[in-house]
């Protein structure tokens, strides 16, 4: 399974439970990563795209925490030097950070955080 697939079917579960947690309709990618050209990669740049952010965020304040931000990884894969410094500083601003690799773990995170769980 590839990050996106990962991502993909992290989406879709929330987007099926949303009808009983409407909360979870409200998850959106921030689509920084990936390949691109260099035309597309400048145009992105200029519109505010940055090297780290991670891939998904959720605008609900829960537990304390402002809201929650997920960076998708298959399992062994570690964040990079950008990513680890976005999730510090975001973390500093009041909110959750957390990497998921694996659905189950998206499902068990979601359920925690919407009920206050930190």
């Amino acid at each position: 399974m590839s990050e996106h697939l990962l991502q993909v079917s992290m989406i879709r579960w929330a987007n099926l439970q949303a009808t009983t947690i409407p909360q979870l309709a409200l998850w959106y990618a921030i689509p920084n990563g990936g390949q691109r050209n260099k035309v597309v990669a400048s145009k992105l740049k200029a519109e505010g795209a940055k090297a780290g952010v991670p891939d998904l965020h959720l605008p609900v304040a829960r537990g304390g925490c402002h809201s929650l931000y997920v960076e998708t990884k298959l399992p062994g894969n570690k964040p990079t030097y950008n990513q680890r410094t976005w999730h510090t500083y975001l973390r500093a601003e009041g909110n959750r950070v957390e990497m998921v690799t694996s659905l189950d773990q998206w499902i068990e995170l979601n359920l925690d955080y919407l009920e206050g769980v930190k």
